[in-house]
């Protein structure tokens, strides 16, 4: 499943930070961050309950730019 997310960050090196962390989340097959159109387009792994992996990618990228937010 492929989902695309809304996001609110100041920089392109703080929108990769949040591409790296959220690639390395379990459950999270891929995942690309836009930072000129401000979205996150996440592809999960088959059979994860995508909101429960959403909010451990939310919390990985506040834990690598705590000022970066993910509207779900």
């Amino acid at each position: 499943m492929k989902k695309t997310y809304k996001i609110d960050v100041d920089c392109a090196n703080c929108a990769n930070k949040m591409e790296e962390a959220a690639c390395r989340t379990p459950g999270v097959k891929s995942a690309t961050v836009n930072f000129m159109t401000l979205k996150m387009n996440v592809e999960f792994e088959e059979g994860q309950d995508y909101k429960a992996v959403m909010q451990d990618v939310r919390r990985n990228c506040k834990k690598v730019e705590d000022d970066c937010e993910i509207f779900l």
